[in-house]
């Protein structure tokens, strides 16, 4: 009896099979994350987010940020449900997937589950509504920094890398699902707020302010951002008549009280002065500016750090010409040509400041082989701790920057040993070619090594194992 009865149940699945037509939908659910090991929540799969439109209405006064966000996506399988990353301190008051509200709740801290209906066919375009309000909170990382919205009281000074913009739309988290935006920012009258890319308007009624721009370039979602606050906005021109952006917290003037004395004022326009000729350094070494446009905001955020947010580096306080240059780099490096995943963090930081050493050695400072001998760099004792990290090789998302040494000093002095040993004819046609091949992209550290074995014609596994791979200080290659 339990023959037949399996063999029934048999034939009822085969019969079921041959009348599913071919091709027919294969509803399945997204997943819940983008599968990068350092933040297992990060991002979702089963569809490429093409857009997003922002609308943000921000009151400093009672912190509470008002949101709707509108995403147009296209699905990479068929979907009947998929995720995306919203930090459950706000509630969400609707979701609708183009005319028809869709079935969602929110779990897990940050992620918000959607049930379409229709659902959706891949290869399709949709678009996503959620309306959602809150107080949003400061995200704390494994590193135990601060990103996000961060509140201050006259605004927010808005960071995101590399996990923070769940926690002010939402978002699929994923630097690999990059996108264009709109931004419609509303604060107080008197208030600027910045988003990335050109400015379209700004339109005050009564008593607030709409601040709207695009960035219309893809652009990965931990560099966006929607910094507000009480700034002096000016509008510089640079190369080729690029347009750039520059705003600085203009709170006071007392030293004493808040670090924004007139003379740091002054020497924060010597930062602004220098960007259009540092954008052409950076444009001679490795190419044209990736964007429509550039920009910075200096702030008084606490978070202790810079953020090269696209097109508009934050600067928490009046920064060094240094690091200046440092973020302006990564507008290449990190910004258009993107990690995919966060371990290859040295991609983006070690890139960046081997920038700063070429910017020094093309504007008659210290060459690039100077700063790789100095004592901060290759003259670190090969005792000392820091050489203990490999920056291919990051064990988990506390040590992403920490100790800085490893992606950004040994990343950047990875460059210039693979520039000594390749010679200057290969190694800056091949940088070259990095860009341009991989702009408005993703990559890894595998593509980094198998364009420099094809440029160079050299098999140059020894050299990439001793400096990325291997603790130690390296002492041949």
């Amino acid at each position: 009896m339990r023959r037949q009865l399996a063999c029934i149940v048999a034939g009822m699945a085969a019969a079921l099979i041959l009348a599913t037509p071919a091709g027919a939908a294969q509803w399945t659910a997204g997943a819940p994350t983008s599968g990068d090991p350092f933040f297992p929540q990060m991002g979702n799969g089963g569809y490429d987010v093409q857009h997003y439109s922002l609308e943000l209405d921000y009151d400093p006064a009672t912190q509470v940020l008002d949101g709707s966000t509108r995403i147009t996506l296209v699905p990479t399988q068929d979907l009947d449900q998929f995720n995306l990353d919203l930090r459950d301190w706000f509630g969400v008051s609707r979701v609708a997937v183009g005319k028809h509200p869709a079935a969602y709740f929110q779990e897990d801290e940050q992620e918000l589950v959607i049930t379409p209906r229709p659902k959706l066919h891949a290869g399709r375009s949709y678009t996503v509504e959620v309306d959602y309000a809150g107080v949003p909170e400061t995200v704390v990382d494994p590193d135990d920094s601060f990103e996000g919205w961060v509140k201050n009281p006259d605004g927010a000074f808005v960071v995101n890398e590399p996990q923070g913009s769940p926690g002010w739309f939402p978002v699929n988290d994923d630097p690999n699902d990059k996108a264009t935006y709109d931004f419609a920012i509303t604060v107080p009258e008197g208030n600027v707020a910045i988003g990335n890319g050109v400015l379209l308007s700004s339109v005050t009624d009564g008593g607030r302010t709409t601040w709207r721009w695009r960035e219309d370039s893809p652009m990965a979602s931990y560099l966006t951002t929607a910094t507000n606050g009480d700034f002096d906005l000016t509008i510089q021109t640079g190369p080729n008549g690029l347009p750039i952006y520059n705003a600085i917290d203009s709170r006071g003037d007392s030293a004493a009280t808040n670090g924004f004395s007139a003379a740091n004022k002054a020497t924060a326009a010597q930062r602004f002065a220098a960007q259009p000729q540092i954008i052409q350094v950076l444009t001679d070494l490795w190419g044209p500016y990736p964007f429509s446009s550039a920009g910075a905001v200096i702030d008084r955020g606490g978070v202790g750090y810079a953020l090269e947010s696209q097109s508009k580096p934050m600067y928490d306080g009046v920064p060094g010409q240094s690091t200046v240059v440092h973020e302006l780099a990564h507008q290449w490096f990190g910004d258009s040509v993107t990690l995919s995943v966060w371990r290859d963090i040295w991609i983006a930081e070690g890139f960046a400041r081997f920038s700063e050493w070429m910017y020094n050695e093309r504007t008659g400072g210290l060459t690039a082989q100077q700063q790789f001998e100095s004592g901060a760099n290759y003259g670190v004792p090969a005792s000392d701790s820091r050489w203990q990290g490999p920056p291919a090789l990051i064990p988990d998302a506390a040590h992403l920057f920490s100790p800085s040494f490893v992606p950004y000093n040994r990343g950047a002095m990875t460059l210039q040993a693979l520039r000594v040993k390749i010679g200057d004819a290969v190694f800056f046609p091949m940088m070259r070619k990095w860009y341009a091949d991989n702009r408005d992209s993703n990559v890894t550290t595998e593509d980094f090594i198998a364009l420099a074995e094809s440029a160079s014609g050299q098999q140059l596994d020894a050299f990439f194992d001793v400096w990325l791979y291997q603790s130690g200080k390296p002492t041949s290659w």
